[in-house]
């Protein structure tokens, strides 16, 4: 199928126009045509021309003011221009060239000569748009592919947490559920705490199971003991947040990195008294700060094999009675603030 070209043609000599019209009409173009600069700066803004034939010696506004104008003009800068004039002083080419424009023709001219020049212009234009319109496709294909792997990548993530936390939950019963409360409460957390975002609401929720991954390399025995740990036996069961880094410290992607940070670090308190590395106050990542709370509330609020549940009541004093010693205040205030939709989470 032929293009049809849309052309201005601009010169305050109605002649002139038409007599570029006749030459040109030949091609089967679509003409418009405006007798003064500012005439076609308006038609300019409300069409779409694929090629301006711009004469320069006009009153009010003259070709180079118009042209250099396009140019500026996000709409219509890449336009092309060429100049239809008589003036053909050096000085007035180079300066037609300097202000944009593609091509400089002296009047008086041939028919052959402007039917080409016309011709070459408007098939560059054309090369150029498809040109830049396949890039623009281009560019969105790769950012859409380029997004569609990362969710993949965050989808594995996810599947690899989960994975783990079926294993986790292999070695003890309790730990099974432990963790998708762990991961609900820490979730709710984040949501009202004011320095964190939609996505790291996201991604605390998908991470916080894998807090206590670590344990997969403490004996069974010991994790499920009925009575009182030994010190020996307790000083093993402190290990499983370094054995945790261990298993984690190499990971790039945002929610195994999460998962890292809050394993390492969840056992860590406000006051520097914590463990593994004795961190104190924001030492600690947020995200560590969060999940120690919700591992404590969870704890407390749930039998385990060494020990009967407590009130949620209960459970939250005890929090409560120890924000600025073992967790965030802020993050007590929160918990605090919000205490009954924290209870329907327990």
């Amino acid at each position: 199928m032929e293009l049809k070209y849309q052309i201005l043609i601009v010169d305050d000599v109605a002649d002139n126009i038409q007599v570029a019209m006749n030459i040109l009409q030949e091609e089967n173009y679509d003409f418009s045509f405006a007798i003064s600069g500012k005439d076609a700066y308006e038609l300019l803004q409300h069409n779409k021309f694929d090629l301006v034939l711009l004469d320069i010696m006009m009153p009010g506004m003259d070709g180079f003011s118009l042209c250099e104008l396009m140019k500026q003009n996000e709409k219509l800068k890449d336009i092309p221009v060429i100049f239809l004039t008589a003036k053909a002083d050096i000085d007035s080419v180079s300066r037609g060239f300097r202000v944009g424009g593609v091509d400089y023709i002296i009047k008086p001219f041939q028919a052959e000569e402007l039917i080409a020049r016309v011709r070459n212009q408007l098939e560059l234009y054309t090369a150029k748009e498809i040109l830049k319109h396949n890039n623009i496709s281009l560019q969105k294909k790769m950012l859409f592919s380029e997004q569609r792997f990362l969710s993949e990548l965050e989808e594995t993530q996810v599947e690899i947490i989960f994975m783990l936390s079926a294993i986790l939950e292999s070695i003890s019963d309790e730990t099974g559920q432990h963790v998708r409360r762990i991961a609900e409460i820490s979730r709710l957390l984040a949501h009202f705490h004011p320095s964190l975002s939609l996505e790291d609401e996201k991604v605390i929720y998908h991470a916080a199971p894998m807090h206590d991954v670590g344990k997969i390399a403490i004996p069974a025995e010991i994790i499920n003991k009925p009575s009182k740990l030994t010190e020996e036996e307790f000083a093993i069961i402190k290990t499983h947040p370094q054995k945790a880094h261990q298993f984690l410290q190499g990971a790039s992607r945002k929610i195994l990195k999460a998962a890292h940070i809050i394993a390492y670090e969840h056992h860590e308190k406000w006051d520097g008294s914590g463990y593994p590395r004795g961190l104190k106050g924001e030492e600690i990542n947020i995200f560590g700060r969060i999940v120690a709370l919700a591992d404590v509330l969870d704890a407390l609020t749930h039998d385990r094999v060494y020990k009967k549940a407590w009130s949620f009541d209960d459970a939250a004093a005890y929090i409560i009675e120890r924000s600025g010693k073992q967790f965030d205040p802020l993050i007590v205030k929160i918990f605090q603030e919000h205490l009954e939709e924290f209870r329907e989470l327990i």
